[in-house]
């Protein structure tokens, strides 16, 4: 499952998990360590790699360095494509409530009131989804058209009602 910062990965891979009833793995939950320092780079592909070794599995996240881990074992890539304004209002909701509610995302980090307020995307999710949208367009339709991935099956959900059909189609809510 891949898709901009805010699209609904995460709500969707894990509901596609338990529908499927497999594993879910988030991969900002271990790339995140406390206080977001980066795991190692070669500790994290063995963790991703582990879960991808299994049967079957979800796994949810855009990083590069395990791509080829999680792909060259997958089956399908769901990209959520959403429109920027629907990540964008999602997103701003989702950050602002989890500062609010001092809400722990991973491994004790949370979400400060300062990255809100910065156009810094380094430190603010809602400018990093932002200036990246288009990107992760260009990257995965790239990707659809690349024979090098002519095994995966890709899926580009553009709408909410998309992403409802998608589930209900797997037997999930």
């Amino acid at each position: 499952m891949v898709g901009n910062s805010g699209s609904g990965k995460s709500t969707l891979s894990k509901s596609v998990a338990e529908a499927l009833g497999c594993p879910w793995l988030e991969l900002d939950s271990v790339f995140h360590q406390r206080d977001w320092t980066p795991l190692d780079r070669d500790e994290f592909a063995a963790r991703v790699a582990a879960v991808a070794a299994g049967e079957s599995w979800v796994i949810d996240g855009n990083y590069s360095v395990v791509q080829s881990l999680v792909w060259d074992r997958a089956d399908t890539v769901v990209f959520l494509d959403l429109p920027r304004r629907v990540v964008m209002r999602r997103l701003i909701w989702r950050t602002l409530r989890r500062v609010a509610l001092r809400a722990e995302l991973w491994n004790g980090n949370r979400e400060r009131w300062r990255n809100v307020f910065t156009w810094d995307p380094g430190e603010s999710v809602i400018s990093w989804a932002w200036h990246n949208h288009g990107k992760k367009q260009e990257r995965y339709t790239a990707a659809a058209a690349d024979p090098a991935y002519a095994h995966l099956r890709f899926v580009f959900l553009r709408s909410p009602s998309q992403v409802r059909r998608f589930l209900a189609g797997l037997g999930g809510d």
